[in-house]
């Protein structure tokens, strides 16, 4: 974002002046080096806040003596949403190629742990800086966050957080937010009946949350609303149609919330039911496959996490981790888009 006109962006010069410190104490405190008393920190703090200070990454990754390297360790699969977040990936790397910056997307088995734990096992923090990793919910992959943390290979977590783990930090949305959301829609669209809820995998966090969220909500707000399910659609179109199809054999059924992806598969089961228009559906993640079932009317809501958003967060904060290993990572939240019909762009 550009200054504003007459605005000087302050410098380090700035900060250490208004501190009365040297330069060089300020480059420790920025670096989150140690060397620092206490009470000198926090003037240096206090004069950041005080002169609205903000690092150039851009610049300061440029005089480094080598690239920042990133992995991206995503789901392979059908899955429409991981495929945008590999092309994300792709659009940011060809973008960044004179920033001292290279990323790779790498790919596992989707919902295998141990094929993700094989992937984390061979980083070698010699060879890459950051991985960004879209983890289950398991307790090998957080040994194997926290075996590559260990050899010096910085851990962010992408869509689905994995707390128990030595992570540096999380990008993604709040999950039980978007499950609240959709309750909340939902519950005002069906007066009464019953929900069908399909996830793609209770082992992920994100779908836990996403149910756990929108359960509270329906469970406190909507009375006349119960629950059928979860089932699991494991994220693949022809076993979430499956589970559609049993869900839309349930007596009283008003609404079905698809807190996953296998879009395909839901959008085929009504329109194979000629339920479509009959029953409100939310759904997750703008794709091809879920803008033409909103524009069908197949579709009430699409709730989604704007992948590109996410990369560049991603980035950004694998740039906070390489100049200053020790300090906290600051994101912007990742807001959760509610789509219709009639606002698609």
């Amino acid at each position: 974002m550009d200054e504003p006109a007459g605005h000087k962006r302050a410098t380090v010069h700035d900060v250490a002046r208004t501190a009365g410190v040297s330069l060089a104490t300020v480059d420790r405190v920025l670096n989150a080096r140690p060397g620092v008393r206490p009470a000198t920190a926090e003037k240096v703090e206090t004069a950041i806040r005080t002169l609205d200070f903000r690092r150039d990454l851009s610049a300061s990754l440029l005089a480094r003596a080598r690239d920042l390297r990133v992995v991206f360790l995503i789901p392979d699969g059908a899955n429409a949403f991981m495929a945008s977040l590999v092309a994300a990936v792709g659009r940011r790397a060809r973008a960044s190629r004179n920033e001292r910056l290279t990323m790779t997307a790498v790919l596992y088995h989707a919902l295998d742990p141990m094929a993700l734990v094989g992937r984390l096992d061979a980083l070698d923090g010699r060879q890459v800086d950051c991985a960004v990793v879209v983890a289950p919910d398991d307790v090998a992959v957080a040994q194997a966050i926290d075996a590559a943390s260990r050899r010096g290979v910085a851990v962010i977590t992408l869509v689905s957080d994995l707390p128990t783990s030595a992570r540096r930090h999380f990008i993604g949305i709040d999950n039980q937010a978007a499950g609240r959301s959709a309750a909340s829609l939902l519950g005002r669209f069906c007066g009464e009946g019953r929900i069908g809820i399909i996830a793609g995998s209770l082992g992920l966090r994100d779908h836990r949350e996403r149910f756990e969220g929108f359960a509270g909500v329906l469970g406190r707000e909507f009375p006349n609303l119960s629950i059928v399910g979860p089932l699991e659609g494991f994220d693949d179109d022809a076993a979430t149609e499956a589970a559609a199809l049993n869900l839309l054999e349930t007596r009283d059924l008003a609404g079905i919330y698809n807190l996953g992806a296998g879009n395909a598969g839901l959008v085929s089961a009504l329109g194979r039911t000629h339920r479509a228009g009959n029953i409100r559906v939310v759904a997750h993640e703008l794709t091809d496959t879920t803008r033409d079932a909103l524009r069908a009317g197949t579709l009430d809501v699409v709730l989604d996490q704007n992948p590109d958003g996410e990369i560049r967060a991603a980035i950004a904060a694998a740039r906070q981790v390489a100049l200053s290993p020790m300090a906290a990572i600051h994101s912007e939240p990742i807001e959760i888009g509610v789509f219709l019909r009639d606002n698609l762009r």
